[in-house]
């Protein structure tokens, strides 16, 4: 089932993240108060509106109760960020994720209701797309143009399982290089032991390999 995303700001942080998301396989409503920038993303996004984000009534009017999640990428808005967390989170929005310029306004964020403050200058839209997109991912990390490195929790139908018997690399290209435990550290697979739902993998595989949940 598709995700149903809103992207509050088309900075360039904004327009990446919406292109990227967009472009994986999520609904997205990008949003921005600049008319001309709205009209050049049309195409690239399920919908594009213009909107006042520091106008209530325009922020209650893009209908956020139907979003699966909403970021505001309006980094140097702390007004605008504010009232878009605010409203979200009134109605209803489970996860709520927010770009901070500074380390005071992250703060400020969290305390009116942002789940997760992002730092654009340590990720791109690309990496931010595909961990918002998963369900299972929890971090991804760029090695090359072509490599990428994963942690993530194990699929469901991998649980129970070991590595043997599941033949990633054979089956889905895909090289568990590391695992951890809960409560331990990572540490090299042994092929022999079953995953848990607790379990925290390090794969590594190539970038087409990569689309949603893999």
């Amino acid at each position: 089932m598709k995700k149903s995303i809103a992207v509050l700001g088309l900075g360039k942080y904004g327009r990446s993240l919406s292109e990227n998301l967009y472009r994986i396989g999520a609904d997205v409503l990008a949003v921005d108060h600049n008319e001309q920038l709205v009209d050049e993303f049309a195409g690239k996004c399920t919908a594009a509106v213009c909107a006042n984000l520091t106008n209530e009534d325009e922020v209650l009017a893009l209908g956020l109760k139907n979003m699966d999640m909403v970021v505001t990428a309006m980094g140097d808005n702390l007004a605008a960020s504010i009232m878009a967390i605010t409203v979200a989170k009134e109605q209803g929005v489970p996860i709520v994720i927010s770009k901070a310029s500074t380390d005071r306004m992250a703060t400020i964020l969290k305390k009116v209701g942002a789940d997760k403050i992002i730092d654009p200058e340590g990720e791109g839209g690309a990496r931010s797309a595909r961990i918002m997109l998963s369900s299972i991912f929890k971090d991804v990390y760029e090695l090359d143009d072509n490599m990428y490195m994963i942690e993530m929790t194990p699929k469901s139908e991998w649980i129970g399982k070991d590595l043997i018997e599941l033949d990633l690399r054979g089956k889905m290209k895909l090289n568990i290089v590391a695992v951890k435990q809960k409560g331990s550290t990572f540490h090299f697979v042994d092929p022999r032991i079953p995953f848990t739902k607790d379990d925290v993998l390090l794969v590594v595989t190539e970038k087409g390999n990569i689309k949603g949940d893999l």
